[in-house]
């Protein structure tokens, strides 16, 4: 099947989101149980961390760890928002740099100015939509940054999305009670599809649409370790405790070039291979042998193939053993740790 499908059904009970690509899944949203990124807390200063320049925050869900804390005491009361997912056993990322993000508008309380996204480069469309923001955002002090999906959309839709991000940001940054509580909930897996995913596609809200367009089929092989690439090679992707393991087997391919041909197809596809199975952290490739000549060739489809994702991750380089790092943000909880009872 070619094109788009945005699929919104459920999974073992719980909310979910899958895209598919020319039928193959390519992203997959499922609702944890961890609080979603997003999610705003007023979160009280704990204890300082020596030597790592932050501060565990109570909040109402279980701690939080809070990165570079200057001149914070315990017992400050503080808005804090969730950034990520973190390990078992550990603290929820949260940031102290609030943003109200939407399908067209991210309204930023601590960043003031009128911004627009740098993909955006018609002149008249950067003034139709630097026109909408004045009139909106007028009489307020916040910053916002219009999103790359507002080019071309009629102005209506932009200006209603900019006008609740604002009314929700008035409204959580003026809140001034002392205790602890959860002012807003991040956006769960069917509202997180309309913000993220808008280029054009088919929309399926009806039951059962995850078995009628094979997406169960998909998520099956997505909580193995096995991922089939081009040509009968294969990359094998573990999780472990300390970081993500991927092997690249060149399969019965003998041919001299079929370590740089089985590497160059794991470089296209890891990327969606990660955001499928939601997994982040240290990532260490064990690539298939190739000679050192190709190295520069791999990063390059490397970076081009995570320049086109949706997760941020840094490309770190080789080690002394010819394994190739990266360091991944965790965005997401690992899709076999939500379905760790088990398919329905």
């Amino acid at each position: 099947m070619k094109g788009r499908t945005i699929i919104l059904d459920h999974l073992n009970g719980r909310e979910a989101a899958a895209l598919m690509v020319d039928g193959r899944l390519d992203d997959l949203l499922v609702e944890g149980d961890a609080p979603a990124i997003g999610t705003i807390y007023r979160a009280r200063a704990d204890r300082p961390v020596k030597g790592q320049g932050g501060m565990f925050m109570a909040t109402p869900d279980g701690p939080a760890f809070l990165r570079q804390v200057k001149g914070l005491s315990p017992g400050t009361m503080l808005l804090v928002q969730v950034t990520g997912y973190g390990e078992p056993g550990k603290a929820i990322p949260v940031t102290q740099k609030i943003l109200f993000k939407s399908r067209y508008a991210i309204v930023t309380p601590d960043s003031p100015g009128l911004n627009i996204s740098r993909s955006i480069r018609d002149e008249d469309e950067r003034d139709r939509l630097l026109e909408i923001a004045h009139d909106v955002m007028e009489g307020s002090d916040f910053g916002l940054i219009l999103r790359s999906s507002c080019a071309d959309t009629p102005v209506d839709d932009i200006a209603e999305d900019i006008a609740a991000m604002r009314a929700s940001a008035d409204q959580v940054m003026q809140d001034t009670t002392a205790s602890q509580e959860k002012l807003t909930d991040g956006d769960a897996p069917h509202a997180l599809a309309w913000r993220e995913w808008t280029d054009a596609a088919e929309i399926v809200t009806d039951a059962g649409g995850f078995e009628d367009h094979a997406v169960l089929d998909a998520i099956e092989m997505a909580t193995g370790i096995g991922e089939p690439l081009p040509g009968g090679c294969h990359m094998y992707i573990e999780p472990t405790r300390a970081l993500i393991a991927v092997d690249v087997n060149t399969g019965a391919d003998a041919s001299i070039a079929a370590g740089t041909k089985a590497n160059m197809a794991c470089a296209r596809a890891l990327p969606r291979a990660l955001r499928v199975r939601g997994l982040g952290g240290q990532i260490t490739l064990d690539l298939a042998p190739m000679p050192k000549k190709d190295r520069r060739t791999f990063e390059t489809a490397l970076r081009a193939a995570f320049r086109a994702d949706s997760e941020d991750t840094a490309l770190v380089g080789w080690t002394p053993l010819g394994h190739y790092e990266l360091q991944r943000k965790r965005s997401r909880m690992p899709l076999a740790e939500i379905l760790a009872g088990g398919m329905e």
